[in-house]
């Protein structure tokens, strides 16, 4: 396979770097550094290639820990100067054993998630609760009592919903729905389907001929 980095602009070291972002969730994982043959082993193999600044080798992401990268694409920005990398990863990205390598807050403005914008939220919390599995989290639990549970809990769900419309409830219709996206979106995660497919379906309904 030819392997075109004609446009791509290295730096004076040769490196260009890398945004790696969750192909799911729009996540970022982490930032690394890649030269022309690491791009080129990330392109041929399908998983990403790094070069490490401090040890001057490359180095394949998951070789030693099994937490690989599955490489979705690679889009260069308009100078051609970095790259985001969209990956599906087989474990945590960080060698800290976290989902992702951006974990410390530096600075937060107080200000709300709005509207629906909550659930792309919520959609990266519950890829780290599968990631990581911390053992005190309910995410934790469905994931691990696997498909079944889960598929039951959405269709309890479902049901206290149309129950409490039915009561014409609207405090407990308000949390009941608030109960089935969360568990919908626990479905979403376990078959691997991202919520903006689900999003994609519904624009494309929505600009559809009348």
């Amino acid at each position: 396979m030819t392997i075109d980095t004609a446009n791509i602009r290295f730096d004076e070291k040769g490196l260009i770097p890398a945004v790696v972002q969750d192909a799911l969730t729009g996540e970022v994982l982490t930032v690394a550094y890649m030269n022309e043959e690491s791009f080129k082993k990330s392109a041929e193999t399908g998983e990403t290639w790094f070069y490490s600044r401090s040890r001057q080798e490359l180095w394949h992401k998951g070789a030693t820990s099994g937490n690989t990268q599955r490489i979705v694409d690679m889009t260069l920005d308009c100078d051609g100067d970095s790259l985001v990398v969209r990956v599906k990863p087989e474990g945590p990205a960080c060698h800290t054993g976290a989902r992702s390598c951006f974990n410390e807050k530096v600075f937060d403005s107080g200000e709300k998630v709005a509207g629906t914008q909550i659930l792309s939220v919520l959609e990266q919390l519950i890829a780290e609760r599968d990631a990581e599995r911390p053992a005190d989290a309910y995410t934790t639990y469905l994931f691990e009592e696997g498909v079944d549970k889960i598929l039951k809990k959405v269709g309890e769900e479902s049901a206290e919903v149309i129950i409490a419309a039915k009561n014409r409830d609207k405090e407990e219709l308000k949390w009941e729905t608030a109960d089935l996206l969360y568990h919908t979106l626990v479905l979403l995660r376990e078959q691997k389907l991202p919520l903006e497919d689900v999003m994609s379906v519904l624009e494309e309904r929505h600009h559809k001929p009348k």
